[in-house]
C-alpha cells in the first residue's frame, strides 16, 4: 500500500513563504503521478499542482500559478510544494496525492488512487 506523509504546514503572514514535504513510499510503477490537493471546509479539492515521475512534466492551476512550484528529490521519492507570496485565500488543508500508471497530470481527485493525511496552511492578512 502507497503511503503519503505530509510536512511543513503552518501559520505565515500574507506575502509569506512555506515549503511542503511529501513522503512516498511503496510507490512501484514505473510511472506515476504526484500532486498537491487543497480543500477548505465546505468547498470540493482542489488539485493545485502536479509532476509525472518520467517525463517531470509540471501542471498548475490558474489559483497558484507563478507563486508555487512543484518539484521532487533526486530518488523522486519526496515532493514539496514551494508557496510564495501566499495571500489569506491560500488558507486550507494541503494534501498529497498520487496516481500509478499514468503520464497525464492529476490534478482532477478522480485520477487519485492514495491520499496523504494532509496538513494545515493558514495565511493571515
Amino acid at each position: 500500500q502507497v503511503q503519503l506523509v505530509e510536512s511543513g504546514g503552518g501559520s505565515v503572514q500574507a506575502g509569506g513563504s512555506l515549503r511542503l514535504s511529501c513522503a512516498a513510499s511503496r510507490l512501484t510503477a514505473s510511472s506515476y503521478c504526484l500532486s498537491w490537493f487543497r480543500q477548505v471546509p465546505g468547498k470540493e479539492r482542489e488539485g493545485i499542482a502536479s509532476i509525472n515521475s518520467g517525463t517531470g512534466i509540471r501542471s498548475y492551476s490558474d489559483s497558484v500559478k507563478g507563486r508555487f512550484t512543484i518539484s521532487r528529490d533526486a530518488t523522486q521519492s519526496t515532493v514539496y510544494l514551494q508557496m510564495n507570496d501566499l495571500k489569506p485565500e491560500d488558507t486550507a488543508m494541503y494534501f498529497c496525492a498520487a496516481a500509478e500508471r499514468t503520464y497525464a497530470p492529476c490534478r482532477s481527485p478522480s485520477t487519485i488512487q492514495y491520499w496523504g493525511q494532509g496538513t494545515q496552511v493558514i495565511v493571515s492578512s
